[in-house]
């Protein structure tokens, strides 16, 4: 008898186990900022972007995790910052499995690159256009040489930006483009504005 019970509760202990092993997590581990810092594209360098997403991540429940701007430099590549994957959004739909998913087939679109609450971000259409993400970075998530001077200006350079919701004004690869569509007309939130944009860039959390 005592040898049935023995097995009876191994049996029940590794399907707890197995159960465990396969749930995945799926709370939120991707966002688009829902308001910028309010100074163009000066977000305080990657120090700064790293903070404002943990910021609003926390206001939202989510301050547990390691948070990071989605930003190249000129020393540093947006791939190589935000972890291995996998992200969701705020509803839980995933986004991409790892890095190599996310720079080739990612699942953003105006539906699915949500704020930190879970609200879309207007797009091209809406009033106002808010779909030019900050990003600095190449489509397979390199460095370029536009980052508003490492995020750190308010009014020279330009920084490259990505369409969240994949549209622009021509049916090519750029303009579908999430995180390298075109390079903004300056660094100050008037010129971001000015180009479809509003100073957002992307969460993603490392760990």
């Amino acid at each position: 008898m005592k040898r049935v019970a023995t097995i009876f509760g191994c049996t029940i202990l590794a399907a707890a186990l197995a159960t465990g092993a396969s749930a995945q997590d799926t709370s939120m581990s991707f966002f688009i900022t829902s308001t910028g810092p309010g100074n163009g594209a000066d977000l305080g360098g990657l120090e700064g972007a790293d903070a404002y997403c943990l910021q609003l991540a926390e206001a939202a429940g989510a301050g547990a995790k390691t948070w990071r701007a989605y930003l190249s430099t000129s020393d540093t590549d947006a791939r190589d910052r935000i972890g291995s994957g996998p992200w969701y959004n705020a509803k839980g739909d995933l986004i991409a499995e790892d890095g190599a998913s996310l720079h080739a087939n990612p699942n953003i679109t105006k539906q699915t690159a949500l704020t930190e609450t879970g609200e879309p971000v207007n797009g091209r259409g809406d009033t106002p256009n808010r779909h030019d993400i900050l990003t600095g970075s190449s489509a397979d998530g390199t460095r370029t040489e536009q980052t508003c001077e490492n995020w750190t200006s308010s009014s020279d350079g330009s920084a490259i930006v990505g369409h969240h919701d994949r549209m622009g004004l021509r049916d090519d690869a750029p303009s579908k483009s999430w995180n390298s569509s075109h390079p903004t007309r300056g660094c100050s939130q008037e010129a971001l504005q000015g180009t479809g944009g509003d100073g957002l860039f992307y969460c993603f959390a490392a760990n």
